[in-house]
């Protein structure tokens, strides 16, 4: 009992010392940031397959990597100035606070105790993703309901523990889990039979079935346990290095809507097709300016590393190993939730 008090009280002064770390860095992100001359931003502890995965000789790729480097892009001009933090889940927060990574881009949710508790911030959001459950086949099962007394394999560390206590709780049932952090030991224990289900987001469910090729056998329950926007996450008390990441996300969206691609841009560019396309390329002054960044940062962002629909065909969509479809993580007028922010 001792010890948990005592660990307890770690707990809570290592909450204040973020904190406190939190607001020395206040309004200092960008300055910080360009005097090192490179963006430091989140990885994965292995491979997040579609999102951040890294090959034998150290290169990254995947959706949260491409939007690292589009942050790097807009501050620097040159993707090639970012170094990627391979971290786990649960060092997400603590890597933050202590400035070891400038920006939190890694499949993480915007939640109130993330925001109250932490003193995180967030950007809109970039993927608007579902917690589901996939089982084996051969289980027969038709809805999470009738898994009672089965295990589960949850991500330790993540909102999807605390999905899964209140959505069983919900159907009254009652689940084992099974907590382990690193996706490749979870996704080992799931495929070979130590869990009879795997709890997950629903895009990396989809993802590991077709890597594993496997689809056959296994089976994603209809259950929707939450819904769960996707975001960049900053330190509080930095509204500037907010307003950076909100706008390079913003920026991606809106070529997109405009048709713009990182093969038509310099075009487009030559010929601006209205006032707001000509500011948006920095062909007029005033999209840098605000920011603390030049006024063709945007241009740069969309030559280097294309507009949002450019990544999600790359990293997960039709130029990608697993063919996802859009789904919500469309534009508003094509059936999606996503939408720029007004270029005025």
């Amino acid at each position: 009992m001792k010890m948990m008090k005592w660990g307890a009280a770690a707990m809570a002064l290592g909450l204040v010392h973020f904190s406190a770390t939190a607001e020395a860095a206040g309004g200092k992100t960008l300055e910080t940031v360009k005097a090192r001359g490179v963006l430091n931003c989140t990885g994965h502890d292995g491979s997040y397959l579609g999102f951040a995965e890294v090959d034998d000789k150290g290169n990254w790729k995947g959706m949260d990597i491409d939007l690292c480097r589009a942050v790097a892009t807009a501050v620097f001009g040159d993707p090639a100035k970012l170094k990627i933090v391979p971290i786990s889940w649960a060092q997400r927060w603590p890597s933050l606070q202590s400035g070891d990574v400038d920006i939190i881009i890694k499949a993480s949710g915007g939640t109130l105790s993330r925001d109250t508790e932490l003193g995180l911030q967030f950007s809109t959001s970039y993927y608007l993703g579902t917690t589901k459950v996939m089982a084996h086949k051969e289980l027969n099962l038709k809805s999470l309901k009738d898994a009672a007394g089965g295990t589960i394999c949850i991500p330790a560390g993540t909102s999807q523990e605390q999905q899964v206590a209140a959505y069983t709780a919900k159907l009254g049932i009652k689940l084992e889990p099974v907590l382990i952090e690193k996706t490749e030991e979870l996704e080992q224990a799931y495929f070979s039979g130590r869990c009879d289900l795997y709890a997950q987001w629903g895009p990396t469910l989809a993802i590991a079935r077709i890597a594993k090729g496997k689809v056959e056998d296994h089976v994603i329950l209809p259950d929707v346990l939450a819904v769960e926007p996707e975001v960049m996450i900053m330190r509080q008390g930095d509204d500037n290095w907010v307003d950076i990441a909100n706008w390079t996300l913003s920026t991606l969206i809106f070529a997109e809507q405009e048709g713009i691609t990182s093969k038509n841009v310099d075009e487009i560019k030559a010929k601006p097709t209205s006032p707001q396309v000509a500011k948006f390329l920095g062909v007029t002054p005033g999209m840098g300016k605000g920011l603390g960044l030049d006024d063709d940062w945007a241009y740069k962002v969309i030559k280097n590393v294309g507009n949002y629909g450019e990544i999600f065909d790359r990293d997960l969509g039709k130029d990608s190993p697993y063919k996802m479809d859009r789904e919500l993580t469309n534009l508003w007028n094509n059936g999606g939730v996503l939408f720029p922010l007004v270029i005025d």
